[in-house]
């Protein structure tokens, strides 16, 4: 179980990285790159970045092999920002998590549309005994 320390350590890493990005990295050549989670090792010597790219499929591509291209600055800039005794090595995920989110979301409103009837709700001024 992540300690204080551990969780306070990643959401400072999280920011800093979400920050450094917005930096570095113009949209238009790489998308909209925005850092979702980071998970810490327990030793804080590694970290997964779960990034999500908004834009094309080529900005996508080019916005995935940047966050490589540029991970050793990166992590210079985490070690500059961030006093650890180590600075951990980044590995770069795309989590697609938002993007599988708003499809539930869009078949959810589809299937509410084309329902025959309408759920029965409640009336609010009654209590539900058990």
């Amino acid at each position: 179980m992540p300690n204080l320390r551990h969780e306070r350590v990643r959401e400072l890493v999280k920011r800093e990285l979400g920050e450094a990005i917005r930096r570095e990295f113009l949209v238009d050549e790489a998308g909209l790159i925005s850092v979702n989670d980071v998970d810490m090792a327990g030793d804080l010597k590694s970290a997964v970045v779960f990034v999500s790219i908004f834009g094309n499929a080529s900005q996508q591509k080019r916005g995935i092999q940047l966050l490589e291209d540029k991970r050793a600055r990166l992590q210079g800039h985490i070690a500059k920002s961030v006093v650890l005794k180590f600075t951990p090595t980044l590995k770069f995920i795309v989590d697609d998590s938002l993007v599988r989110g708003n499809r539930v979301l869009q078949i959810l409103d589809e299937l509410e549309k084309n329902s025959p009837g309408e759920i029965s709700k409640p009336e609010s001024g009654r209590t539900q005994e058990p």
